[in-house]
């Protein structure tokens, strides 16, 4: 990728809500999309039930019909009370919240003539409601339910004294009240279906993101299982080499020249690193070999891992920042030392000139961000940030860098952020919740 090329980025966001929650909150999301359908049905009540008594000069039980109304308004606070207290809503609490709809409906329309009332269709709205958030015998319930009470406006409703003017067309109440109700069916189910549906994609596409997240979880165990195994089998060739390079330094073909010695000296640097990078595989696989995690602080864990790093590594130059301000205390790491490594290999490899590492903290959480002057990453692999095997170095199996890196911030609930500079190379930040590394007071001083 050019150096000059403009600025994108990709983002992989903290660890989603456990499965069991998706459902939970598209049923808290539909709920609340009733509960402001059944505001809007008091108002219309209201507005009609005032036009149609004085307006048209149609004698309504008005006492009866805002005794419903006051009901429908007592259920509607209690809804918005129990969602506040305890927000899961399941199938069941929806279907009965659309049998309280069904049941006002029936009784206002019961008070306001029966069958005869051209509001009678309001009953296809509960109907489609219940085929869109319902489960299927829910729905069917529904549809007998509504049935069942039409058939009982014809049987025990009393017709309104009007006038049988229906060719007067738009100058006949009866049609007005169609041409009300057919309005306000269209435009509530245009308005509210489209919201529940987008409710239903935002759960499915939820539901489809963490599917893809347990499957590449999967992948890192499997990476995990067979990079602890060949830690094992790297075990005794390494401590073989480190046998025979011993014995080599005290022969005197080797003792008496100095350039073999040196060559030697960096063979054992190489191979103690080696053994570092075993011992950390098992100890990321929870099988430390007689080490085991210690009580440091954030700024003495990333002063010691820079060391560390810069010792083993051929940065020409370095800079690196810490702003953190007051040091926490925390266990050390190994995960997230890896981590690190991992990004800052990386930056390496494509900057092998200059980079940078800049440590801060804001409010709750701690950052790092880590600055190369390399070519930057290519636009498909920002793209596709953190997937696996996707790599701009052209090495089979590369890409597992980054990808390794991003399961371990979200399993610290972090996250991880990469993009290009406009001037040329790529900044990589990871976003750390404190929570997850330090330590609290009473652990700190071991109470």
């Amino acid at each position: 990728m050019p150096p000059h090329t403009e600025a994108t980025a990709s983002r992989v966001d903290p660890a989603p809500a456990p499965l069991a929650r998706v459902d939970d909150a598209t049923g808290l999301k539909n709920m609340q999309q009733l509960i402001q359908l059944r505001w809007i049905a008091v108002v219309g009540q209201i507005v009609t039930i005032g036009v149609v008594h004085f307006g048209f000069s149609i004698h309504l039980p008005l006492d009866h019909m805002l005794a419903v109304l006051a009901g429908l308004v007592a259920f509607n606070g209690a809804s918005l009370l129990r969602l506040r207290i305890h927000p899961e809503v399941s199938n069941s609490e929806l279907f009965f919240a659309l049998l309280v709809d069904v049941a006002m409906l029936t009784a206002q329309l019961y008070l306001s003539g029966g069958a005869t009332n051209p509001f009678t269709f309001l009953y296809l709205l509960q109907v489609t409601l219940g085929a869109v958030l319902l489960k299927a015998w829910s729905t069917w319930t529904i549809v007998a339910i509504t049935a069942v009470c039409f058939a009982g406006l014809a049987l025990f409703g009393r017709p309104l004294a009007l006038p049988l003017d229906h060719d007067r067309g738009l100058y006949s109440p009866y049609i007005w009240g169609m041409l009300i109700c057919f309005a306000l069916n269209a435009a509530l189910l245009v308005i509210f279906i489209t919201r529940i549906s987008h409710n239903l994609r935002e759960r499915d596409d939820h539901l489809a993101d963490l599917r893809q997240r347990a499957a590449e979880e999967e992948h890192i165990v499997r990476m995990g299982l067979l990079a602890s195994g060949a830690a094992h089998e790297l075990g005794t060739p390494l401590a073989t080499l480190a046998v025979i390079l011993g014995d080599w330094r005290h022969m005197p073909a080797f003792h008496n020249d100095p350039e073999l010695l040196q060559e030697i000296d960096e063979m054992q640097t190489q191979l103690l690193r080696c053994k570092a990078i075993v011992s950390n595989t098992l100890l990321s696989a929870g099988e430390a070999r007689g080490e085991s995690s210690g009580k440091t602080s954030i700024c003495a864990f990333l002063n010691d891992l820079v060391e560390e790093w810069r010792a083993t590594r051929p940065v020409y130059a370095f800079d690196y920042t810490n702003r953190f301000g007051e040091d926490l205390p925390m266990v050390s790491d190994t995960a997230l030392k890896q981590m690190v490594c991992n990004v800052l290999d990386n930056a390496l490899e494509a900057s092998p000139r200059w980079l940078g590492l800049d440590a801060t903290r804001d409010a709750n959480t701690f950052t790092l961000t880590v600055t190369d002057e390399g070519p930057g990453f290519a636009p498909a692999i920002l793209a596709h940030f953190g997937k696996p095997f996707q790599s701009s170095k052209g090495k089979s199996g590369g890409g597992l860098g980054l990808y390794l890196v991003l399961n371990v911030a979200r399993t610290l609930g972090g996250s991880v952020t990469a993009r290009n500079r406009p001037e040329g190379g790529a900044v990589v930040t990871i976003t750390l919740p404190l929570a997850a590394v330090t330590l609290s007071e009473n652990e700190a001083y071991g109470r």
